[in-house]
């Protein structure tokens, strides 16, 4: 299962409800991006997962 490296955002699960109200399992994954950031510690590069509200919100340093 992938996982936001930055927030640790993972997909989610629950019940898909119909009109009649019967329920069957759903997922609801999470918005990862597979993106190359910087890592600080090194220097170097590396891919990563990361969600979206992280990359929008600048708490990554992309390469």
């Amino acid at each position: 299962m992938r996982e936001c490296s930055v927030t640790g955002v993972k997909s989610m699960k629950g019940n898909k409800r119909s009109h009649s109200l019967h329920a069957t399992n759903k997922t609801w994954k999470a918005n990862l991006q597979k993106v190359k950031v910087v890592n600080e510690e090194t220097g170097e590069t590396e891919k990563v997962y990361v969600s979206a509200r992280a990359l929008k919100r600048g708490m990554v340093k992309r390469a």
